[in-house]
């Protein structure tokens, strides 16, 4: 498996935490990252030019919401999701192996890959790892994602075994997929594998060591934030982190509070993606640099101060809490758009200051003050 990303430049650590930064066809990337999901080639009430003006660097795909809904053709005629939805920086595609663990109730899993029973319309659908593999070619990620089983976090040991090596199996499956095919739109293409085990540490080991001697260009912790306490997120989490090559670019999948994201970046993380930003600020929940607040909440009816003059962002400094308030009581569509670009702004300036302190060498008590101001309740 060749190296194609092989600029993962390391220029700063702090304790385990690490700034570098990442290069890919479509740009560099400074890590630590985190990036916004765009499952259905959006995100959620957001804009490309909304993304880029929030500083947002790379964003997320779904493969398995995208093969269904616009369908590969459209995508392939397009000549790929940059220019179909007009983001042209980086690109991530999840493989869909995140579903397999969310839609457990509408798939069945055997050697083969796993059959999907459509959201949309009811028909089957067989994901194998090649034809995923494929399916992400025509998408066109920078950076694409093996495919794997997600076990839910309670899984008892046998069963999590048993779906490492199945995910094992088709990770060997996915590299020689990938190898056999060309990228489709004249630029590199990279592939990510996935360390799966639930929380079990020797399934973790056997797992980051199987994956580190595939000698991929990054590699991924998955698996986790999937119903298992916090503490034990966290302690798989830097048990893998210890077991991961410390050159090759490391990402937490699917993770997660903006404390989560400082703990995990202290192990030594480098990549993050959540839908938690949009999604809460759908529900009224903002992260702000002084705590959290539930702009719902009639105490804020007559706060005509700004959302947040904390952060570098013009949309939190301009509409103030008691407008925001009213366009949520009102259920004016506005107050989603102004709610999300909020809170990924928020999370954007969060990784940006992470990446200052790591830089400057104090992250680690940086971190901890900080953690305790955000967790505030407003």
């Amino acid at each position: 498996m060749s190296l194609t990303l092989k600029h993962f430049a390391l220029e700063a650590t702090s304790g385990q935490a690490r700034a570098a930064t990442l290069k890919t066809a479509h740009g560099e990337i400074q890590t630590p990252v985190f990036m916004p999901v765009g499952t259905k080639a959006t995100v959620k009430s957001m804009t490309p030019h909304d993304l880029k003006d929030i500083g947002s660097q790379i964003i997320l795909g779904n493969t398995y919401h995208l093969y269904l809904r616009p369908g590969l053709e459209v995508l392939e005629k397009a000549g790929g999701l940059h220019r179909f939805n007009g983001w042209h920086k980086p690109i991530l595609t999840d493989s869909g192996g995140f579903q397999v663990f969310s839609l457990a109730g509408t798939r069945k899993i055997k050697e083969e890959g796993v059959t999907f029973q459509s959201h949309i319309d009811g028909s089957r659908h067989l994901f194998s790892p090649e034809a995923v593999m494929d399916i992400q070619r025509t998408i066109g990620g920078d950076i694409i994602m093996a495919f794997d089983e997600c076990p839910p976090g309670g899984s008892e040991y046998n069963y999590a075994k048993k779906s490492l090596e199945l995910t094992n199996r088709w990770l060997d499956r996915c590299i020689k997929r990938f190898d056999e095919t060309e990228d489709k739109y004249g630029y590199t293409q990279n592939l990510f594998p996935i360390v799966q085990g639930a929380t079990f540490k020797d399934l973790r080991k056997q797992s980051c060591e199987f994956v580190s001697e595939k000698d991929a260009t990054g590699n991924a912790i998955g698996g986790l934030s999937v119903g298992e306490p916090e503490p034990v997120m966290y302690e798989i989490c830097d048990w893998c982190c210890d077991h991961l090559p410390k050159e090759k670019p490391r990402y937490l999948m699917g993770v997660g509070t903006p404390w989560n994201i400082l703990e995990c970046i202290g192990m030594g993380v480098d990549m993050f993606d959540c839908v938690m930003p949009t999604r809460n600020g759908r529900n009224a929940m903002l992260f702000t640099t002084n705590g959290i607040i539930n702009i719902d909440n009639k105490k804020w009816e007559f706060d005509y101060s700004p959302i947040d003059e904390g952060l570098p962002c013009e949309i939190s400094n301009y509409y103030s809490k008691s407008y925001l308030r009213h366009l949520f009581k009102s259920g004016e569509i506005l107050g989603l758009t102004i709610a999300s670009i909020h809170n990924l702004s928020f999370y954007l300036w969060l990784v940006g200051e992470v990446r200052k302190h790591i830089i400057e060498g104090d992250y680690t008590q940086w971190k901890e003050e900080m953690i305790v101001r955000l967790k505030q309740r407003l």
